[in-house]
């Protein structure tokens, strides 16, 4: 029995393909969810042609959006209550085909460790997706890179997407899987055929989305950034995609003056399928999501990364750019992105099908 522990719109994105493939080798696998988002998650679910969790770690009528540091410690709390009041019944579930039980984490984000542990708590066996990425920093970016080392001591199987994340593994224990991709190349090919849900686009845009705590929480560089925007969507306008954190900090920060409906537009978050289209239409990214960076390297699409450090290095030194959060960088990406373009590679390779197979060979489906 394999039980996917999963907690944010973005895990449940990269992990859907991997289940539906366990799912078509005759698995019968379980979605344990932990509300760290809950907005999004109907909508996402119903994108990527998921059931509603089986069991969510933290009561549903209660769950809340994470947004912020200081309601970690209540979610975690929250989570641990319901696996410990129901650890006997837990296990029954991953051991009813009288075989150990899996526990499938994906990423970085405080699932990730969390959902690990409960695993072993548990006493099944633990695999990791998107295993060995590594920024160098354990401050930077904060808290990823410390979920993804303590995850790391508590993994039996780490699912690695290319030879430098396994060669990052070569010191923990367990099975290190090399799947050659990030499995949101799989998810990617959802898009093909679909509509953008933005029926106003300008004919040709750039597509904006900053979201991340380190760079809303230091008010002169999330202004700097913006300011910086707006001066480059008088070339081409720029399409800022905004959720209800990146909305309060604007008006906080009195920044909604920099934006109109012409050049620099700002338009709220869409779910998964109609985002798809709008990235796949813009001429280039500026963001600071490691996931995104992830997309465009297999699309191609020209992307700056507005951040101090990333622990991917997909498509860097060939369609992405990582600014290391500084003005100068991204002024000269912005002056010339085209250049930047390259060949899509959505259909060099199969992740998901990778893992499942490998799962389907260890006797878990």
């Amino acid at each position: 029995m394999i039980a996917f522990i999963v907690g944010t719109t973005a895990e449940l994105i990269k992990i859907a393909p991997v289940y539906h493939a366990v799912v078509a080798r005759g698995g019968k696998p379980k979605l344990w969810f932990t509300a760290q988002h809950v907005d999004e998650v109907a909508d996402t679910l119903d994108d990527l042609r998921l059931p509603a969790p089986d069991l969510w770690l933290v009561p549903q009528g209660t769950a809340r959006n994470l947004e912020k540091p200081s309601q970690v410690p209540g979610w975690a709390m929250s989570v641990a209550r319901s696996v410990l009041s129901q650890r006997k019944h837990l296990r029954q579930v991953l051991t009813e085909d009288g075989k150990p039980g899996l526990v499938v984490v994906h990423g970085d984000t405080f699932t990730t460790p969390y959902g690990s542990l409960i695993g072993r708590i548990l006493g099944a066996r633990v695999a990791h997706v998107e295993a060995g990425t590594r920024s160098g920093s354990l401050l930077s970016p904060l808290p990823e890179e410390a979920n993804r080392r303590i995850a790391a001591h508590l993994v039996d199987i780490h699912f690695a997407p290319t030879p430098r994340e396994v060669h990052n593994l070569r010191k923990v224990k367990g099975v290190v899987v090399d799947t050659g991709a990030n499995t949101v190349i799989d998810a990617l090919r959802l898009a093909e055929g679909t509509t953008p849900a933005v029926d106003d686009l300008p004919a040709e845009f750039g597509l904006v989305t900053l979201h991340r705590f380190e760079l809303l929480q230091r008010p002169e560089k999330f202004r700097e950034v913006l300011e910086l925007l707006r001066e480059a969507s008088a070339r081409l306008p720029l399409l800022y995609l905004v959720g209800a954190h990146e909305r309060e900090r604007l008006e906080s920060l009195d920044l909604y003056r920099l934006f109109d409906e012409d050049r620099f537009i700002l338009r709220p978050k869409l779910r998964y399928l109609g985002f798809l289209p709008v990235l796949t239409r813009a001429k280039f990214v500026v963001t600071d999501s490691g996931g995104l960076q992830e997309e465009c390297a297999y699309l191609g699409v020209p992307c700056a990364i507005h951040r101090e450090r990333t622990e991917r290095h997909q498509g860097l030194g060939e369609n992405i750019l990582l600014t290391g959060m500084r003005t100068e960088p991204l002024r000269e990406f912005l002056s010339d992105p085209e250049s930047r373009r390259r060949p899509s590679a959505l259909d060099k390779y199969q992740p998901s099908e990778l893992i499942a197979d490998t799962l389907s060979q260890l006797g878990y489906c």
